[in-house]
């Protein structure tokens, strides 16, 4: 009966929730396809100038994100940036670590990072394999994400592939930032077997975020960060000859707060059924010649990172607050992450007019196919 009421009360819910899906659907059909058949006409200049094409390619990228940072902006879920100043890092190679509760972790960073003009055209996001296989897959896959395979009967072989990954996509291609989930999955799915392995390890129990995995972290900072060990892995791919520039300048670990620890989730974005709310990105920024290079001290240094998170979200899930002078010496003024939606507009007007004139070109292919035919 409350159930009811509530729907006769927000009738509204259910047409919006459509129109929404429908715009969506839309957005997607005239968006993915349109930035496929760019990257496919652009072939020819990645051979003969690649540095040109992946720099387009860069843009188109960071255009088609933008595409859905708007979705959560145009349902009112705002995300408030807290903690260090992050204007260092933005156009230096950057290593992302942060939690990850809900499938609205991922679009949540995109509408955050969509304001840095810097950051996405030049970003490689580490993401479970089964991404690959969703709308979005072939973007990432010409875009050349990382897609890791999560348990322990390929995660040697995962974490030999993202060293290949380092040396042969993300360094060619001037990557700046990577994008990593150190806890493999989401906390929901992660809490019980978390707790299970900290118990039995003597480690904190944690119950807001998941006890993280250190391999992809270890691999990475082994193979570019600045204080690299060499390893097996690779001394066979020849990582010795890496350059100093293209090695990890920072870590920049950030905490993703939810109101009252209800994560949204990709289908409260789509639907736009949940209320609006103000969603926390909290930033602590560390530069890499800072961290521990021992794979055992980095570990504790990773611990040490979500167990701050662990406490930092209970509070925050008590309170309603963040005592951001504990967690930051320098702090930025919290503010909501402002979109331009001006540019949301010619972004939807250059991907309308790209699909109209690429479905134009087919036409003029098929109807000359077949004059050669007939």
């Amino acid at each position: 009966m409350d159930n009811l009421l509530f729907y006769l009360e927000n009738w509204y819910i259910i047409p919006k929730a459509i129109l929404r899906l429908c715009f969506i659907l839309i957005n997607n059909a005239y968006c993915i396809p349109t930035y496929v058949i760019w990257m496919l006409l652009l072939t020819p200049l990645r051979k003969l100038h690649p540095e040109t094409y992946w720099k387009i390619e860069g843009y188109f990228f960071h255009w088609l994100l933008a595409m859905v940072s708007m979705w959560s902006w145009s349902a009112g879920y705002d995300v408030v940036e807290m903690g260090d100043d992050i204007t260092s890092c933005l156009d230096e190679k950057t290593l992302v670590i942060a939690n990850h509760q809900s499938t609205a972790d991922v679009p949540l960073l995109m509408a955050v990072f969509n304001t840095r003009k810097q950051v996405l055209p030049n970003i490689m996001w580490i993401m479970d394999k089964h991404f690959k296989y969703t709308n979005f897959g072939i973007v990432s896959v010409l875009h050349q994400d990382f897609f890791i395979t999560a348990g322990k009967a390929s995660r040697e072989k995962s974490i030999k592939e993202l060293i290949v990954h380092l040396i042969t996509s993300y360094i060619p291609r001037s990557r700046k930032w990577a994008v990593l989930f150190p806890e493999g999955g989401f906390l929901r799915k992660r809490k019980a077997v978390s707790q299970k392995y900290a118990a039995q390890n003597n480690l904190p129990i944690l119950n807001n975020v998941s006890l993280p995995r250190v391999g992809a972290l270890q691999a990475i900072m082994q193979t570019i960060g600045p204080q690299r060990v060499a390893n097996n892995n690779s001394k066979s791919i020849n990582a010795n000859n890496i350059n100093k520039v293209d090695k990890l300048a920072w870590v920049l670990d950030i905490t993703i707060a939810y109101p009252k620890g209800e994560p949204l989730d990709l289908l409260s974005i789509v639907f736009g059924h949940k209320e609006p709310c103000k969603t926390i990105v909290f930033y602590r920024l560390y530069n890499c010649e800072e961290l521990p290079a021992g794979t055992d001290a980095l570990t504790q240094w990773l611990y040490n990172r979500f167990e701050e998170k662990e406490n930092m979200l209970d509070t925050f899930y008590k309170t309603g607050s963040i005592p951001v002078s504990q967690y930051s010496t320098n702090p930025i003024h919290p503010h909501v992450v402002a979109q331009d939606c001006l540019r949301f507009i010619i972004l939807h007007i250059f991907f309308i007019t790209s699909s109209y004139l690429h479905f134009q070109i087919f036409m003029a292919a098929y109807n000359y196919c077949n004059y050669l035919m007939y």
